[in-house]
């Protein structure tokens, strides 16, 4: 009885999201796209005037050399830059105060992303940072942004954060590992470029996780109970390119079409997930990621298929769609049927990739504070389709038990 009365309480929130989402314009970057896009981004930036750009990326990719076409053009462009590599893995609200630091010394007019999601979750705060004078602290939660970024340009050297297209950022406390997540349509890059041939380079590990990420968000806002005709085009698109070309990106990794084909995957699994956003898959993972410092496409990969399992009742229909467009033989087949088809598809997918469904880490004593933390995120931010309760989150955690 007092969980149904507080469902209720969770589906009066969402049906706030939902009049928000309608009534609130949320921005699209402009897009380049194929081989050399990035370079094509750089030309139309300097258009805007850019004087002197802060680069916010990593150390690996400055040390491989990837950056330096694209500094080479800025040099041809007399764009100046500043570059800040010190983005890590789960970027922190630390590492962002650094890059606030060095672009105001420099007296930064603009900001790019190049890298992977942390890079440009960074670039966003920072971006919002310069202009807003708030901490990440102050700028937590949504709507929060009040005053427009600076110019922000991105540059995603993977394929599945969807952050290029995202109104959302999220970065860490490096003590507490507590995650601060802003969301607001200003967050929105100006421009982004989708160049495959920066991606051939990726190693299959990463490659699978982060494709991974884009068909978690791809399924969970299809099944969302926010997902409309819009959403329900980007997500079936993402969904196509992404089964389709997954599994190839992980295999022939220098193939520039397939990871151009990944690429706008992501992208389009962004555009649904900003509209219709996610659901337990990404609040189990997030507190597996807070807990035991999970990988969170790593996280996201190991906890799907449990999700689904657990919803397919609810979106067996839905699911049923996602297995057809994935080319999947679901002739004659029942909804549940078809559903169950598309859910083994991706248990062999990760099986194939060497990524598990089970935690090495995951204790069972763990298991209730990780399915509060769990339904505390879901519960009062995502419109799943079928609410769990403690004891029933508890259950699905410890299906992803070792042995």
């Amino acid at each position: 009885m007092l969980f149904s009365l507080q469902v209720k309480g969770y589906k009066s929130i969402i049906a706030g999201f939902k009049v928000l989402t309608k009534v609130l314009p949320v921005p699209k970057p402009t897009l380049f796209t194929g081989p050399g896009s990035s370079l094509e981004l750089c030309v139309s930036m300097a258009h805007m005037d850019t004087k002197k750009v802060l680069i916010v990326t990593d150390k690996v990719l400055v040390e491989i050399g990837l950056l330096k076409p694209l500094l080479a053009k800025l040099d041809s462009l007399n764009v100046a830059y500043v570059i800040y590599d010190g983005i890590l893995p789960d970027p922190t609200n630390v590492q962002v105060d650094a890059g606030l630091s060095i672009l105001e010394r420099h007296r930064c007019d603009a900001v790019l992303a190049f890298g992977g999601g942390s890079s440009m979750d960074a670039a966003k705060l920072i971006s919002a940072r310069a202009t807003n004078k708030k901490t990440v602290e102050q700028l937590q939660g949504v709507l929060k942004v009040r005053k427009a970024c600076l110019p922000l340009y991105v540059i995603p050297t993977t394929a599945g954060t969807g952050s290029e297209v995202s109104v959302g950022a999220v970065v860490s406390d490096p003590n507490t590992h507590k995650k601060s997540l802003v969301i607001d349509p200003k967050l929105v890059p100006k421009m982004a470029a989708l160049d495959g041939a920066l991606m051939t380079g990726l190693p299959p590990m990463i490659t699978a996780a982060t494709g991974m990420d884009a068909l978690t968000h791809a399924i969970e806002s299809y099944v969302s109970v926010l997902a409309s005709e819009e959403t329900d085009g980007y997500a079936l698109a993402a969904t196509r390119l992404i089964m389709e070309n997954l599994p190839k990106a992980v295999e022939q990794g220098d193939d520039v079409d397939v990871r151009q084909a990944m690429a706008m995957g992501s992208f389009y699994a962004g555009l649904s997930m900003t509209k219709a956003s996610l659901g337990y898959v990404h609040a189990i993972s997030h507190s597996f990621g807070a807990k035991y410092r999970t990988p969170h496409g790593i996280g996201n990969a190991l906890v799907l298929p449990h999700v689904l399992d657990y919803s397919k009742p609810a979106v067996a229909e839905r699911l049923a769609k996602l297995a057809e467009v994935s080319g999947l033989d679901v002739a004659n087949k029942s909804d549940s049927d078809a559903a169950q088809l598309f859910i083994d598809r991706i248990r062999e997918m990760l099986e194939s990739f060497g990524l598990s469904t089970t935690l090495d880490l995951l204790k069972r004593e763990d298991i209730p504070e990780l399915a509060k933390a769990a339904l505390k995120e879901a519960h009062y931010n995502y419109p799943v389709p079928l609410y769990m309760d403690q004891r029933t989150c508890e259950g699905v955690i410890g299906k992803m038990l070792v042995g």
